[in-house]
């Protein structure tokens, strides 16, 4: 049933549940919340550099002009993509392996650490590796002029649209689903193995840009800039 208080309705989990379903559910609520506030810092470290490029674009641009900024960007740059993609990957692996197993246990389990690891991990790790790109392509020039960094730039955008759309709100779903299990279950029900299933091809397509991205960094074709695509 739903009981109504002061902050609007909210699922009245006590005498339908039982205390181990209460003491799972309590864990997942407050591991969204510690998710959700490293989501919300990481988007407003963003939005901060964002708005003092636009706000100040003269002194931004003359602060990362600097030659000697280019090494220390470029080692920031490529240490923190590499383990940013490298743990999406092992992730994805991890999942499939677990979802293999048909163990709960070793699904919740390693559901857990994953996305533990996507917030506390791969979150600072993303801001990283834009900082430090965004710091090259204003020493190399141009981004949108210069072909494979301008594509490289708008796959990686394409990579985040995937995972703040549909990777995200997939976990808030696979969360609550998980909040109402009994933690001695021994099967998942097959509504929530079909979210983690949808979850696992969520990260292949949200991986499968940054692959090209690595190959455009490395290889760096002469190709027509995407500022070009449209004149």
């Amino acid at each position: 049933g739903r009981v109504y208080s002061d902050s609007g309705p909210r699922d009245n989990w006590a005498p339908h549940h039982s205390p181990a379903q209460l003491q799972m559910r309590s864990f997942m609520i407050e591991t969204q919340m510690k998710s959700k506030r490293i989501l919300y810092l990481s988007l407003s470290i963003m939005a901060a550099l964002i708005v003092a490029a636009l706000l100040a674009p003269d002194y931004v641009t003359a602060l990362l002009e600097r030659p000697s900024l280019y090494p220390h960007a470029l080692f920031v740059h490529v240490v923190a993509s590499t383990l940013f993609f490298g743990n999406a990957v092992i992730g994805i692996l991890w999942e499939s392996r677990s979802l293999a197993s048909r163990n709960a246990g070793t699904i919740i389990s390693t559901y857990k650490t994953v996305t533990w690891i996507d917030a506390h991990f791969s979150a600072p790790m993303i801001i990283l590796g834009v900082l430090g790109g965004v710091t090259l392509s204003v020493i190399l020039g141009d981004l949108w002029q210069t072909g494979w960094l301008s594509l490289a730039f708008l796959l990686f955008l394409f990579s985040g649209v995937i995972w703040i759309s549909f990777d995200i709100p997939t976990q808030y779903k696979i969360r609550e689903r998980l909040a109402e299990l009994d933690p001695g279950t021994e099967a998942l029900p097959p509504d929530l193995l079909r979210l983690l299933k949808r979850r696992l091809w969520i990260s292949i397509g949200g991986v499968a840009p940054l692959v090209i991205v690595f190959a455009l960094m490395i290889y760096k074709p002469d190709i027509i800039p995407v500022g070009d695509w449209f004149r």
